[in-house]
């Protein structure tokens, strides 16, 4: 955890870059914990689809495939599980780049191809400006 015990940042993944871009929150890797231990390694995907939204998917590591269209925002060392990435479309990317992404956790619903839809709970993204980040990085 960094200097706030309330936040996990990833660990910066985008060349030239010197500032995480994507953290979780304390409840966020509390329930990615429960999920690892039911699903295995997992990952986040970013897009900015019809049916997903701003909402992140989580899935099993590997079972969404990333390609050319993709970023990888970020890299967690989730405690007591492992490596967890965070990608991104690179098209919602353009639009999100200004932005430093907060995973949290809500009471609700998510979407059926995310793992923690069964919980009654979804992941939520909570974004703030920053500066010094170059559009299309």
């Amino acid at each position: 955890m960094n200097a706030s015990p309330q936040i996990l940042d990833a660990a910066v993944t985008i060349p030239g870059e010197s500032s995480s871009r994507v953290a979780l929150t304390v409840s966020a890797v509390e329930l990615l914990q429960k999920l690892w231990l039911r699903h295995g390694p997992l990952m986040f995907h970013q897009s900015g689809g019809c049916c997903d939204g701003s909402s992140p998917m989580c899935y099993p590591a590997g079972e969404f495939i990333t390609a050319e269209a993709d970023i990888l925002l970020g890299l967690f060392e989730l405690p007591e599980c492992g490596p967890l990435e965070f990608w991104m479309s690179k098209e919602q990317f353009n639009y999100w780049s200004h932005t430093h992404l907060t995973v949290d956790v809500v009471a609700g619903r998510g979407s059926g191809f995310s793992v923690e839809a069964p919980e009654g709970k979804r992941f939520l993204i909570r974004s703030r400006l920053v500066d010094g980040f170059v559009p299309g990085a």
